[in-house]
Formats: C-alpha cells, sequence, structure tokens
C-alpha cells in the first residue's frame, strides 16, 4: 500500500541524521528538466540536484550506458584495470588539459587528494612539514576536515575547530591580499574559479591571471576547485579555460558523473606528486560511475553541450539583468553561463517557497542569494518559464 507524502517524511525525520532543512516535498521522478513528486505536481528544476544533473533527466543514452555497466561489472577494487576507467581518464584529461587523474567518490575527497598532493609537492623539495596553504574568504570546499579547513566560513568551521594547521585566508578577487600572505613556506594557493556556494561571485581576468603569474614566480601549486562550476556550466569545459591559464591541479565532481557519486582531481605532470601507498580508495573510479562519467563526456562532445550553454546562459543573463533593473527588492546580479545569482534584499527563503508551490524548483548561496544552476540542457522557453514564476513570487 502506497503511504501518503507526509509519512514518507516523518520516516525519514525520524531515522534520519538531521544534518538538513529539507522541503516538504517527496520527489518521485524526473523527465528531461522537469521533476515530479509523489503527488505527480510538476516542478520545473533550476537546481539540478546542486548542479549535478548537467543532462536532465534520462537524457538519451546515459541511462542505457549506466544499465548495460550494472549488466557487466559494478566494482573491482582498484588492484585492477576496467575498461570505463581507462577510457574516463582519457576523456577528461583530453577535456581539461590535465595530465593525471585521479577518481574519487565525491568533490570532497577531491579536494583532500588536492591538498595531500600539493603538500607531498612541497616536501619533496626541502623535506620540512610547515607549508602553508592559502585560500579565499567566503569560500566553500566540502564538509570533510580538510577541505572544511580552506574553507573561509566561521560559521562552518566553528563546532569543528582546530582545523588542520597552515591554512590562511585572502580576499577572492584581491591579488594584493594574496600577495601579501605569501612566503617561503607557501605551497599552494586554492580557489573556486567561480565561488558558488558563497554567493555566486566571478573572479576576475586580472585576479586569476595574476595568481598563475604569482605561482609561477614562487614555485607555487594553483588549485583551482571547479567541483560546481565545472562540466560546461561557464560556457567552457571547466572555468578557468575562460581566462586562458592552467592550474596544476584541478577538482571536478558533481556534473561529472551526472548523478552517480564520482568525482576527481586531476593534475598536471609537475604536480603529480602521490605515489603508491600516498592515496587510496576502494570505491573511487569503479567500473559504473566510471562508464557514466564516460557517456558524459562522449555527449558533451557529440551533442555541442558548451556551446548550448553559451547561447543559453547569455539569454538568462540578459533576462535576470532585466528583472534585476524592473525591482528593487534584487540588490545585484551576477554569474556567467548556467551558474548565475540574483542578491535580493531580504533572505531568499519566502521567495523559494513560494517559487516552490508555482512549480519552480531554485535554491539559495550565501545569506540572501538565489542560484540558478538549471541542468545544461534548457532552453531559452524555460528560462521565460521560470523569469515569469520568479517575477510573481519577487513581487
Amino acid at each position: 500500500m502506497k503511504k501518503s507524502k507526509q509519512a514518507y517524511i516523518d520516516e525519514a525525520e525520524h531515522a534520519l541524521l538531521h544534518t538538513y532543512n529539507r522541503f516538504p516535498i517527496v520527489l518521485d521522478h524526473g523527465e528531461g528538466v522537469y521533476l515530479y513528486d509523489l503527488d505527480g505536481k510538476k516542478y520545473l528544476d533550476f537546481a539540478a540536484g546542486i548542479a549535478v544533473f548537467a543532462l536532465g533527466y534520462h537524457y538519451p543514452g546515459y541511462d542505457e550506458a549506466v544499465k548495460n555497466q550494472v549488466d557487466k561489472l559494478i566494482h573491482t577494487s582498484n588492484l585492477f584495470y576496467s575498461v570505463p576507467v581507462a577510457e574516463a581518464a582519457e576523456k577528461l584529461k583530453k577535456a581539461s588539459g590535465m595530465d593525471r587523474v585521479f577518481f574519487t567518490n565525491s568533490g570532497t575527497e577531491a579536494i583532500e587528494g588536492a591538498i595531500k598532493s600539493a603538500r607531498k609537492y612541497a616536501w619533496l623539495k626541502d623535506g620540512k612539514h610547515d607549508h602553508e596553504i592559502i585560500a579565499m574568504k567566503h569560500s566553500f570546499h566540502g564538509r570533510s576536515m580538510g577541505a572544511l579547513s580552506v574553507t573561509g566560513n566561521e560559521h562552518y568551521q566553528e563546532p569543528f575547530k582546530p582545523m588542520i594547521g597552515g591554512v590562511k585566508f585572502a580576499e577572492y578577487n584581491d591579488l594584493d591580499s594574496v600577495r601579501a600572505l605569501v612566503n617561503e613556506k607557501t605551497c599552494a594557493i586554492i580557489l573556486e574559479t567561480l565561488q558558488g556556494e558563497g554567493g555566486v561571485y566571478v573572479a576576475e581576468e586580472a585576479f586569476i591571471k595574476g595568481l598563475r603569474q604569482l605561482c609561477d614566480e614562487n614555485d607555487i601549486l594553483l588549485i583551482c576547485d571547479e567541483i560546481q562550476c565545472g562540466m560546461g556550466r561557464t560556457g567552457s569545459m571547466f572555468c578557468y579555460q575562460n581566462y586562458n591559464i592552467c592550474p596544476d591541479i584541478v577538482t571536478v565532481a558533481k556534473a561529472l558523473g551526472c548523478g552517480v557519486p564520482i568525482g576527481a582531481f586531476l593534475c598536471t605532470e609537475k604536480a603529480a606528486s602521490l605515489t603508491p601507498g600516498d592515496h587510496g580508495t576502494t570505491y573511487g573510479g569503479n567500473p559504473l560511475v566510471c562508464a557514466a562519467a564516460s557517456k558524459v563526456l562522449d555527449i558533451f562532445e557529440q551533442d555541442h553541450i558548451v556551446e548550448h550553454v553559451q547561447e543559453v546562459g547569455t539569454y538568462l543573463y540578459e533576462e535576470l539583468e532585466k528583472l534585476t533593473a524592473e525591482t528593487d527588492k534584487i540588490v545585484a546580479h551576477r554569474g556567467m553561463g548556467l551558474i548565475q545569482g540574483i542578491e535580493l534584499n531580504e533572505a531568499p527563503g519566502t521567495v523559494i517557497q513560494k517559487a516552490q508551490e508555482k512549480g519552480l524548483i531554485v535554491i539559495s548561496a550565501g545569506n540572501n542569494v538565489i542560484r540558478f544552476v538549471p541542468p545544461l540542457i534548457i532552453q531559452k522557453e524555460h528560462v521565460d518559464k521560470m523569469i515569469a514564476i520568479l517575477k510573481q513570487c519577487i513581487e
């Protein structure tokens, strides 16, 4: 017998650790860029599972690739090779311009690997254990202890201190504030190439290029966190490609697998410091998730997903600019491609709730920003529908 929506909510609240304030919606299935709840209500999805479902729901060829791999082999451990891991790694190298790939289960784990790579790189040079990492204020890199330690937000850190040592925080888009922290102990500079969780802040070109030059001059590794802004979301396969620079280490997850739990950190040959015994994962890079990632990378190339993002992302930007000009309740609009945000003059919770009632899913970022990270396959008609609903909710 099918239970009621409220019965499932009550059951989950009784069983799950309460680390999320979930919306009172029980989602049942998806199709294209729409989600449906248990009662059959239809929602236009402008959140994509927090920037995960880049291809929407049931994109042609994706489900089949995953199902076919389930029938063949799901897991082997990294003591053996598999066809999907080899193919996914090679395609990811080509898309990113990096030399080496380490597959993880999540973005947070990718950050952990990036931190370890940078510290060992410095240790190999001088054998010392006092190296420092420069991170950015208002950043978000994950919730494990290492990732949390380079997250520039006291709210996330406070209950879990002390953090790992040797981390200093600079101002995003302020090159002088970074330069002031650099010393002979600095082994890496880490930043989101576009800050997502902190409020959707776009890096200035002079800042990114200045960081690259600063790292080159001091033999420091540049780590770009592209867990949210990578995989085509900004109109380039990776956000740093918009600036014509190449980092030493890149982290990626979310849209890499379009729903299956996979992440990765990628590095240049220079930064490939980890050797057998330094790092590992039981599930990371197993045949199932790599088959999914391999298919995602194929689809991106064959169906020109990035070019589509450039077109529709420009349209979304123009329409949000118009909306911003029409109301004094929006104090700023920023972003690029299909990761954009509007800053309200109040907390966005009421607007988000009203949007859900009208069949639109959007999420927040920072304290007062509504974030738009829809599936990358949305069309202009979906933007028009979203704008119409959002306008009603804001007014």
